[in-house]
């Protein structure tokens, strides 16, 4: 098993059909102990319970520094270690430049990048004190090319917020033991994109895809096991895209 006995954390993991749950459902088969924080509405304790015995679910509003240290706190206290957070979190909002209003963008970034930060600030110092741990962010192809299809321009600028603080903390941290890593799917199929795209309009975008399908969560998933696990002991500051070819750079 890849991740036998490590702790990994995963932010906006409860949506059952999203990103962080189907990272947390790999991890877990590769022997982690998973700890999903979410929102009350998501009932992160509900589906940390589907992934078995052992593993933990907690209220947490990423935004919120202080809940974002209690939640550290629960877990070394249930656990006794950190090994991985994956900061998934994160909203979207599919408006025009002209559109954003303040309070758009504010709540945009606070959940993308300010809670990448947050977690982090807050996981990192258990990461130092044993010396190993492998961050994993999670950004967006909108990022790189310049927006997306669910995306507004606030999206992109957050996440590609993303990029930039986690390559200054690879920097930062490698010299502790600590990788950290971003991903940039592509157009994945999750929740977020169910029903807000006809056939023909799924037919057209596979048709510009050179893997001609859309991605699944699983294809992310997998990417995190690689980076969360030794099998990429040498990666850090690196992003790693996941589009099925969508953004060849």
């Amino acid at each position: 098993m890849l991740l036998k006995d490590k702790v990994a954390i995963i932010t906006g993991g409860a949506g059952p059909n999203g990103l962080g749950y189907a990272t947390a459902r790999q991890m877990a088969a590769q022997g982690a102990k998973i700890v999903i924080l979410d929102l009350a509405r998501a009932e992160p304790a509900a589906a940390a319970a589907r992934l078995g015995e052992g593993h933990l679910g907690l209220v947490a509003d990423v935004t919120d520094k202080a809940a974002c240290d209690a939640a550290i706190a629960e877990v070394l206290s249930r656990f006794g270690r950190i090994d991985i957070l994956v900061n998934n979190a994160g909203i979207t909002q599919p408006v025009k430049t002209l559109e954003i209003t303040g309070a758009d963008y504010d709540r945009i970034l606070d959940v993308s990048l300010r809670g990448t930060l947050y977690m982090s600030q807050a996981a990192l110092p258990a990461m130092k004190q044993r010396k190993s741990g492998s961050i994993v962010c999670i950004s967006s192809v909108s990022a790189q090319r310049g927006g997306g299809i669910f995306g507004g321009p606030h999206y992109s600028a957050a996440k590609a917020g993303v990029l930039g603080l986690a390559r200054a903390m690879a920097r930062e941290f490698g010299a502790d033991g600590i990788r950290v890593n971003c991903i940039t799917p592509g157009l994945i199929e999750t929740d977020i994109t169910a029903g807000k795209l006809s056939k023909e309009k799924k037919a057209e975008i596979n048709s510009t895809i050179p893997l001609a399908r859309l991605g699944r969560a699983d294809d992310v998933a997998g990417a995190c096991v690689f980076l969360a696990s030794e099998l990429s002991a040498y990666c850090t500051g690196i992003t790693l895209d996941v589009n099925g070819g969508m953004l060849i750079h």
